[in-house]
């Protein structure tokens, strides 16, 4: 299976769902126009008389940001169609109150400040922060929350009557701000390691491919579809501790004293500290944890068993392959079919025996992945 066949599925799905919720969207936008989601999206609130706030939710009723106006008691008085199609993605409760509905995305006490802070004029009655929307069968969605107080101009008051609320999709510009700065950290490791090829770029289709077999087995709950993307990504940094490791060590020819080996380990210690700042914990489970073994005789702290991150016992099954099947100065390549017996005779010793059950169904789609982008 080649890395374009595993994308491409992938990004026929973002079509597909950007497509449907584009259709959704206008299927609300056409319920309004007919009448039938004002009844929906309001909730009966004397405010809706006001000639402003109802020219101010018109407007609102075609833009596909999501937004809202809530009342001074912090109640929805009406949601766009882009809110209410992403509390229905989120699968936030129909509550009319903003702490009910977004109870999941603050604690308590923030929840609190958020209500205190939209009562003080020392704040200018406003409050903003950045959410994370999720679920197990939804991506991420990272959001900026912005809530402004609204005066309509037929009333007097010296304080707000009413409140918008904007919640600015902000995913792909984190996500390419973040991936691009440490693209370039794994960049900067590659020139130290130069004797790996496309090592690293196989390691994140291998971990994507067993990951995404993962995906709704009961087995790994955790496995949802934020997992499988970000390991196809983070997989990647298993070694960017090698950034820190000598020269005269990392591109030794034979094999390495006892001291070199001890420092040669240590990049595993190094590439979490690395790491430590990525928002993501798996990328630093990743690097830390990759090297230990299910049976508790790996490094750098003899994890045993499922104290090991999933994700790094993922990415030790495609790293060990990957490392077999490669010609290095102090050992000769691997076949394919021998690499299946090496870590097949692994099972339960040195890799979860559970995972290397799933990487024997679909051993051939590792062999295509190491032939189709083997070093050139």
């Amino acid at each position: 299976m080649s890395d374009r066949e595993i994308e491409e599925p992938l990004e026929e799905l973002e079509v597909l769902e950007e497509l449907e919720e584009i259709e959704e969207i206008e299927e609300l936008e056409a319920a309004a126009e007919s009448g039938e989601f004002e009844e929906s999206s309001t909730h009966e609130s004397p405010l809706l008389s006001s000639t402003f706030l109802r020219d101010l939710a018109r407007s609102y009723e075609k833009n596909p940001a999501p937004l809202a106006i809530m009342d001074r008691e912090l109640d929805f008085i009406y949601q766009n169609p882009g809110f209410r199609l992403l509390a229905r993605d989120y699968r936030y409760n129909s509550s009319s109150s903003f702490p009910a509905i977004f109870t999941r995305c603050f604690a308590a006490d923030e929840l609190r400040k958020i209500t205190a802070d939209l009562m003080d004029p020392a704040t200018s009655y406003t409050w903003k922060a950045t959410i994370s929307h999720k679920t197990m069968d939804t991506p991420v969605k990272v959001t900026h929350l912005l809530v402004q107080p609204l005066w309509p101009v037929e009333e007097a008051s010296r304080s707000p009557t009413a409140y918008s609320v904007l919640l600015d999709d902000v995913t792909a510009e984190n996500r390419e701000s973040l991936r691009g700065t440490f693209s370039s950290l794994l960049e900067a490791s590659k020139l130290k390691d130069n004797d790996t090829g496309l090592h690293i770029e196989r390691v994140n289709l291998y971990s994507a491919l067993l990951t995404q077999r993962l995906y709704l087995d009961p087995r790994w709950p955790e496995v949802d579809v934020d997992f499988v993307e970000d390991i196809g990504f983070l997989a990647a940094m298993h070694d960017v501790g090698k950034i820190g490791t000598r020269d005269d060590v990392l591109n030794k020819a034979g094999p390495l004293s006892a001291s070199e080996w001890d420092e040669m380990k240590e990049h595993t210690i190094n590439g979490a500290y690395i790491l430590s700042s990525y928002p993501n914990p798996m990328a630093k489970q990743i690097a830390l944890s990759h090297h230990e073994w299910w049976n508790g005789s790996g490094y750098p702290y003899t994890l045993v068993g499922a104290d090991i991150p999933l994700a790094a016992r993922i990415v030790t099954i495609a790293d060990v392959y990957d490392a077999l099947r490669m010609k290095r100065s102090y050992k000769a390549a691997f076949t394919h079919e021998d690499s299946m017996t090496e870590i097949a005779e692994g099972k339960g010793i040195h890799f979860d025996a559970e995972l290397v059950d799933v990487f024997l169904t679909i051993e051939a789609g590792f062999e295509e992945i190491f032939e189709t982008n083997a070093d050139r």
